[in-house]
């Protein structure tokens, strides 16, 4: 379904993961991130890489479950047990209603990140998550979820990011706004969404996310892959 959800003038409300959101998901973020599938295509080949038998993959925020369907057909391991979490009830029924007949050992699970466990992990992604969580929480889950890697398992992360030079900012902003003009977005509908994510989706440096992964265990760690104001963080136990 096409994503027309900011195409009026009521008042907007802080974003949400809601059923009009869910429902055209899809489409919204791949005529507003650019390279999204990207994205989803090199977390599906560093899967090949890093993935381990006996172990298991982890999609924190899986939305409808993209980027778990790219572990899933990536996967070349043996007894891998794949677990998709959301705190959206919506998203998650969407994301089983996606999945359940395409991946084998699939666990899909409705809770916040911050409160679950995780174990025995080769893969763990967070794409297009960690700007969702609050600031001063993001170091204790990167820390968990480092704890729960084995040796030479990966954190995958991709982000919207800034950059701290005003001047490249603005650049880099009305860059991503010609990208959604480009894909069909009227000036009203990206102004509102940029309005209703204003308090909810926080921006960090790339600069700040490596050095968050260093203090938080990951002695590797690398930006392989940016486009526009989005990057792609590879971290390596």
């Amino acid at each position: 379904m096409r994503d027309q959800i900011f195409n009026n003038q009521s008042d907007i409300a802080d974003f949400r993961f809601d059923e009009s959101v869910v429902a055209v998901f899809d489409d919204m973020v791949k005529r507003s991130v650019p390279g999204y599938e990207a994205m989803i295509q090199m977390i599906g080949l560093l899967t090949r890489t890093y993935g381990k038998d006996n172990s298991n993959y982890y999609d924190l925020g899986a939305s409808t479950g993209a980027t778990t369907l790219a572990l899933a057909l990536n996967n070349k391991r043996a007894n891998v047990h794949f677990v998709a979490i959301d705190n959206s009830r919506q998203m998650v029924n969407q994301c089983r209603q996606n999945l359940d007949d395409k991946i084998d050992n699939l666990e899909v699970i409705c809770s916040d990140i911050n409160d679950i466990c995780i174990e025995n992990a080769s893969i763990v992604v967070l794409n297009l998550t960690l700007q969702f969580i609050d600031i001063d929480k993001r170091a204790d889950l990167i820390r968990k979820i480092y704890d729960g890697l084995i040796s030479g398992g990966a954190l995958i992360i991709s982000e919207k990011v800034h950059v701290d030079d005003k001047n490249e900012q603005a650049r880099l902003t009305e860059l991503h706004m010609d990208y959604k003009r480009a894909n069909g977005y009227s000036e009203l509908e990206i102004a509102n969404k940029r309005q209703s994510l204003e308090n909810v989706l926080l921006t960090e440096n790339c600069e700040t996310h490596l050095k968050r992964l260093s203090e938080c265990g990951f002695s590797a760690s690398t930006c392989y892959f940016q486009c526009l104001n989005f990057a792609s963080f590879l971290s390596v136990k």
